[in-house]
């Protein structure tokens, strides 16, 4: 089964010289654009372990401190949210998790402004783990470089200048970052929905797992593949926009986690790579790009080079709750 994702070293391309660089490009656009999933090993970052011991310490404390946290009350979509608050198609993910974006100010778009403005804003944190938001940051701004080099790798394996996107990403890219705790699904004849069929919004997904298992991906024969869990690597998928950009060379492809057994707890860490929330996509000036045959077109996910009109579509759908609570002016507008 682990033939399906290749295993990618960073390092082969970054130190490898020009032979080994020649080499990875080549694993590396077939991996893009044949699969869009792939496991991506050499990158430098360290203190995994660590992170996934403060996610299990987050999820275990208290019911009352997390309340604290609650995304709901934060117009912004930062903070905590218990099991089967976020939804997907419509129907409630089986997952606890805290959502985290870079750290800003409080920010109070006006009505003429965009509503994806909404999105910048500071996060919550435990007051009873000073470490966890120290933690988080170096993390997250160690994977923003990682996903920055491989970004700029994906473009050079498309023939397309390492630079053409840094207008879009270089200065201040729209991450986010989210810890999630997967419960065991109790007395379920078939596994459940840990988090339901979905594409991601933006250019480059990086996510680190734990040994439990249970993401899977639809591949071209129409079945969803278990992703083997490889220690010390990233599982890489592509989001829409990078979709757009290739006129559908590259391909956002559909995934989703399904519930661990009874008795078993899974916990993972998605660092999602976007562009700024104000920036848009145009076609990358590439063969590859022009000889494609266009993005997917789904009437239920229309597709668009907005950064910020795609998020916060999605971000509509998944917290109804929190749109109804702060943006209910937005929300009858969508």
């Amino acid at each position: 089964m682990s033939d399906l994702f290749p295993v990618l070293d960073m390092s082969e391309a970054e130190s490898g010289g020009p032979e080994g660089r020649a080499a990875f490009l080549d694993r590396l656009r077939a991996a893009v654009h044949d699969i869009g999933f792939f496991q991506l090993t050499g990158h430098g970052v360290t203190g995994a372990d660590r992170l996934l011991e403060l996610a299990q310490a987050f999820f275990a404390l208290p019911e009352h401190e997390l309340a604290e946290l609650s995304i709901l009350k934060s117009p912004h979509f930062r903070g905590y949210s218990e099991v089967g608050r976020e939804r997907t198609a419509g129907a409630p993910d089986f997952r606890a998790q805290l959502d985290i974006g870079p750290e800003q100010a409080v920010s109070v778009p006006t009505a003429s402004d965009p509503e994806y403005l909404w999105l910048a804003g500071p996060n919550q944190w435990p007051a009873s783990m000073p470490e966890l938001r120290s933690a988080v940051l170096d993390w997250t701004a160690r994977l923003t470089d990682v996903s920055y080099r491989l970004l700029r790798l994906i473009l050079a394996a498309l023939d397309t200048p390492e630079d053409f996107l840094d207008p879009v990403v270089a200065d201040r890219p729209h991450a986010h970052f989210k810890l999630v705790h997967y419960p065991g699904l109790q007395g379920a004849s078939e596994p459940g929905q840990g988090i339901g069929v979905h594409k991601d919004y933006g250019l480059l997904t990086l996510l680190l797992q734990d040994d439990k298992g249970g993401l899977q991906v639809e591949l071209d024969d129409g079945e969803f593949h278990d992703v083997p869990v490889i220690p010390g690597a990233f599982v890489v998928n592509l989001g829409e926009l990078l979709e757009v950009a290739t006129r559908g060379y590259l391909r956002a492809t559909t995934h989703r986690v399904v519930s661990p057994p009874a008795g078993v707890n899974r916990y993972s860490a998605p660092f999602f790579y976007n562009p700024r929330l104000d920036a848009s996509m145009v076609p990358l000036p590439t063969r590859y790009v022009t000889e494609a045959a266009g993005v997917v077109h789904d009437p239920r996910n229309p597709l668009t080079s907005s950064y910020g009109d795609n998020v916060m579509r999605g971000v509509r759908r998944a917290f109804p709750e929190v749109f109804a609570r702060h943006h209910p002016d937005l929300m009858a507008a969508g």
